[in-house]
């Protein structure tokens, strides 16, 4: 049997391609055989042949180390894509769709939820520009995606708000504490005491109340004379994952 040796891709090289892609959207990629019979080649040195072509090409990478050790390349694929089935295209446009929808958080520090000892603000004001977690645009309460940024949770004064040690929180950042409303999960930085924390914000007569979720807990009063300053308001919260399990 006859391959062609050009860098021109066959109708057979597309096919194989196509079934790649296929795999790639069911979260696994085929076997050397199984491509054999889903594109009519009987001999899995032809089918090597192919895929060694595509992968000097640079349209798919391979593992010879591990069984299906085979992954397409997306920006590679979509260079080929109008050749496509138009199943196969619809799926590349979903998954692209799907790709752009994400945005990247970073994360400045850790905000302390525990009592009686914050975080100092120092560790609020860290900023790692390699820190980061990406969310999905959709799962946001609002399309305002602007002034966002993460936080990690220390401490477990929050846990009925079911924000627990570890999580991450997306806020928003807010100018001034006028943005913030009775009841409004806040991160807040008492400068006089050089302390952050985590915890639901109330504006009363003589004081701040910020009041944490916790039963075993007591609120923290800030007097009116003293400075605080909001930093931002809970909008997300990302659970910390049990490695254990």
């Amino acid at each position: 049997m006859m391959v062609r040796k050009s860098k021109g891709l066959s109708e057979r090289h597309i096919k194989i391609l196509e079934l790649l892609q296929e795999y790639a959207d069911k979260g696994y990629p085929p076997s050397i055989r199984e491509i054999g019979e889903k594109t009519n080649i009987t001999s899995t040195s032809v089918v090597n042949y192919y895929l060694e072509q595509l992968q000097n090409w640079g349209y798919i990478e391979r593992d010879r180390r591990i069984s299906r050790g085979l992954r397409v390349v997306p920006e590679k694929l979509a260079e080929v894509a109008t050749r496509f089935s138009a199943p196969i295209q619809a799926a590349m446009q979903s998954a692209s769709a799907a790709i752009t929808d994400f945005m990247r958080v970073p994360v400045i520090g850790r905000i302390g939820a525990s009592l009686p000892m914050p975080i100092p603000a120092s560790d609020f004001n860290y900023y790692d520009a390699e820190a980061g977690v990406e969310i999905a645009r959709s799962l946001l309460p609002s399309k305002k995606v602007e002034g966002l940024f993460a936080l990690e949770v220390q401490g477990d004064s929050m846990i009925d708000a079911m924000v627990n040690d570890g999580d991450i929180v997306i806020m928003r950042k807010v100018d001034s504490n006028a943005e913030a409303k009775n009841g409004d999960m806040v991160a807040v930085w008492l400068p006089e005491r050089d302390e952050t924390t985590l915890k639901y914000f109330y504006k009363e007569k003589e004081n701040y109340r910020l009041q944490p979720a916790n039963p075993t807990m007591q609120p923290i009063y800030i007097p009116k004379s003293e400075k605080l300053d909001i930093r931002g308001k809970v909008v997300m919260v990302i659970r910390k994952v049990d490695k254990s399990m």
